[in-house]
């Protein structure tokens, strides 16, 4: 058999070559020409899966080793026999990072202290769960929206979006891209919804593009409406308004989820999904040898520091996002590069901390957000 795969994905070379035939290209380029032969597709979110790319030709099964599958034209490929898998919740521990970095950045920009903020969860899913105990963890007072999952769970502990509006100063998006129906995210965030929000808040998007209206976003935002927005994934991607970019607060090449153990975990999955479709031998085939980061045993000192400035020193000691937001303004014509050579990132297990002049409070709030720590 034959598999057709992403250049991109990583740790991926030479594991399936024992088994099966595999070709790999750059997922913007996969043509139906190179499907001809194929049994199987391995991609990422460049890959776009419709009528156009796969009618006639011989693939069954289709895996993308991202949490988003809206590349995927889902019912076309279910009327057409041809199966397919996404990674849920790959990168739920690398977009938990991203966000603690993020909101960190943003209290040191704006002055804010966690203890006296509210966070806005729109979405609690994989991602979104993680989210909303980061903001608990950060002493925030956090609110969860998310429609499906309060009419199949029950409303208690949701909050409908009007009541995200009204209470909270931080809203983020962890949603899926759903273009109609009752539970359509597409421009979720649109117009109507921002010119709603309270001149205090802070909006940021780390979910998809298309779920903030980005031409009501840049308005509201020249027009000084609301203190600022963050956004990791943008519309029409990879061409960026570069006007809405110089408006931001912070600004990214959609690299939430790009940490070395959320790209590990994307790979495994779609790789023991083809091994069990094709009934391959690599049913329990882990990605291994991960990268560890150069100094991922470090040490604060905590005299005279709040837990806040201990904490948000920590969490930039392992990824700090205005570094990526640097490389984007700096040149937003190479989104799709910095994206496909994105620097080596691990989550927060990844590193060892020793704490020196400690407090009880620091230690716990470090240990429950994933850190290892020395004492």
């Amino acid at each position: 058999m034959k598999v057709v795969a992403d250049i991109k994905i990583p740790y991926l070379t030479g594991v399936l070559e024992p088994f099966v035939d595999v070709v790999y290209l750059p997922g913007d380029q996969i043509t139906k020409e190179h499907l001809m032969d194929a049994d199987a597709l391995l991609i990422r979110t460049r890959t776009k899966c419709n009528k156009e790319l796969l009618n006639g030709t011989p693939v069954k099964f289709i895996a993308t080793a991202t949490i988003g599958f809206d590349h995927i034209d889902t019912e076309w490929c279910k009327q057409n026999g041809i199966f397919w898998t996404n990674a849920p919740g790959c990168n739920s521990g690398s977009v938990y990072q991203y966000m603690a970095s993020v909101l960190v950045s943003l209290a040191h920009k704006h002055g804010l202290n966690f203890a006296d903020r509210s966070l806005g969860v729109i979405g609690v899913g994989n991602v979104g769960k993680k989210i909303v105990k980061l903001g608990e963890w950060l002493g925030m007072r956090v609110l969860l929206n998310d429609p499906p999952r309060s009419r199949d769970n029950g409303s208690c502990g949701f909050v409908s979006l009007e009541g995200i509006i009204r209470e909270c100063d931080i809203i983020t998006c962890h949603v899926p891209l759903i273009t109609d129906g009752p539970d359509k995210t597409y421009h979720l965030i649109d117009e109507r919804i921002l010119r709603k929000l309270h001149s205090n808040t802070i909006l940021i998007n780390s979910s998809r593009g298309e779920v903030v209206d980005n031409m009501a976003l840049k308005t509201i935002l020249a027009e000084k409406k609301i203190t600022g927005a963050v956004l990791d994934v943008w519309e029409n991607e990879p061409k960026i308004d570069p006007e809405l970019l110089k408006l931001l607060d912070a600004v990214t090449p959609h690299i939430a989820g790009y940490s070395a153990d959320g790209k590990a975990n994307g790979t495994t999955m779609s790789v023991q999904a083809l091994s069990k479709f094709f009934k391959l031998p690599l049913n329990r085939w882990f990605a291994e040898n991960i990268p560890l980061p150069e100094n991922n045993h470090f040490t604060i000192d905590c005299k005279g520091k709040t837990t806040q400035k201990v904490i948000s020193e920590a969490i930039l000691s392992t990824y700090h996002v205005m570094d990526d937001d640097a490389r984007l303004r700096s040149s937003p014509s190479t989104f799709e590069k910095q994206r496909g050579n994105y620097p080596l990132r691990r989550e927060f297990n990844a590193f060892c901390i020793r704490l020196e002049n400690s407090n009880s409070e620091a230690l716990k709030i470090l240990a429950g957000l994933g850190f290892k720590i020395i004492l």
